[in-house]
C-alpha cells in the first residue's frame, strides 16, 4: 500500500459537497490523497498543513476571488484546475488567473479527463524529483 505521505495530494474546493465527495472517492480509489474544502479559508488551512499538488476549484468561486486562488500554496510542480457543474453564468476568468490554470472542466462529465490530468501532473512532478515530500527520489529510497 502506498504511504499517505507519498500520495499526491489533491485539494477540491467548491460549494457542491456531494460532487466533491464523489470526485474525492474516485481519485482516492486511484491512489491519490484528497481533501475537500467549501471555502477559501478552509482551503488555505488545509494547504498550509499539506501543500497540494493540484487544486481543483469551482470556476465561479475562482473568478470572484482570483487573489484567493493565487494565494493558495501548491507543492512544487503543482497546478490549478477550474471546474463548472450544471448551468453556470459565463464569467470571464481574470487574465492573471487564466495564465495559471491548467484546465477548465465540466464536472462530473469530464471526471475521466480530471483523473488523466491528475496522473499527468503527478508523473511530471515525480519525474522532476518533486513527487515525494521527504525530498527522496526513487533511486535513494
Amino acid at each position: 500500500m502506498t504511504d499517505q505521505s507519498e500520495m499526491p495530494s489533491i485539494l477540491l474546493i467548491g460549494a457542491d459537497l456531494s460532487l466533491l465527495e464523489g470526485l474525492a472517492q474516485s481519485l482516492s480509489a486511484q491512489g491519490h490523497g484528497t481533501r475537500v474544502a467549501c471555502s477559501f479559508s478552509d482551503a488555505r488551512e488545509l494547504a498550509s498543513a499539506h501543500r497540494p499538488l493540484i487544486a481543483v476549484i469551482e470556476r465561479e468561486m475562482a473568478t470572484g476571488s482570483a487573489s484567493e486562488v493565487l494565494g493558495l500554496s501548491l507543492a512544487a510542480g503543482g497546478a490549478l484546475v477550474l471546474y463548472r457543474s450544471g448551468p453556470v453564468r459565463t464569467l470571464a476568468v481574470p487574465h492573471a488567473l487564466q495564465r495559471h490554470v491548467l484546465a477548465d472542466l465540466a464536472l462530473p462529465l469530464e471526471r475521466n479527463r480530471l483523473a488523466a490530468l491528475v496522473q499527468h501532473v503527478s508523473d511530471r512532478a515525480a519525474a522532476a524529483g518533486r513527487g515525494r515530500i521527504s525530498g527522496e527520489n526513487e533511486l535513494t529510497s
